[in-house]
């Protein structure tokens, strides 16, 4: 952990200061430096890569369970503990969908409007019946309102 610190600013800090600073040897970490990489580290790179593809593919909308289920059907052995700590670790998690609001109350005491059409939507002349609509959409800017009128002679 110290180590890879050291390497990603690298380029920022002096290793020897680095190194003094963070209380570990010089020699330990060109060494850790020099290491191959373990057998471990370069399959979950695979895997994480797999995972990206496949969370990226569901519209973010797969979790571990159907991301390892996924990764089953592609060839890839891995548990689901393993592709959930890998997805913490990627900072990925599933989108779920948001329960239902019951936006709309219909037990009130307050007048209701008459209906002067009377399911009769067909009018005679031109310009004789508009209606209109109204509903509101959450977006990433906030509430967003949407009317459409409509003339129903044509």
């Amino acid at each position: 952990m110290i180590y890879s610190f050291i390497n990603e600013h690298k380029n920022v800090f002096a290793v020897r200061t680095m190194c003094r600073v963070l209380d570990v040897t010089f020699s330990g970490y060109y060494a850790w430096a020099r290491r191959p990489k373990s057998s471990r580290t370069e399959e979950n790179a695979r895997i994480m890569t797999a995972i990206k593809d496949i969370h990226k593919e569901s519209h973010e909308t797969y979790g571990s369970p159907r991301i390892a289920l996924d990764l089953g059907k592609r060839g890839i052995k891995c548990s689901r503990p393993r592709v959930a700590r890998l997805m913490r670790e990627m900072g990925i998690r599933a989108r779920c969908a948001r329960k239902f609001k019951v936006t709309t109350d219909s037990n009130h005491k307050e007048p209701i409007a008459p209906n002067f059409l009377d399911q009769d939507f067909y009018p005679d002349m031109p310009f004789e019946v508009w209606t209109s609509d109204l509903t509101y959409l959450w977006t990433d800017s906030g509430w967003q309102y949407l009317t459409v009128v409509m003339e129903l002679f044509n």
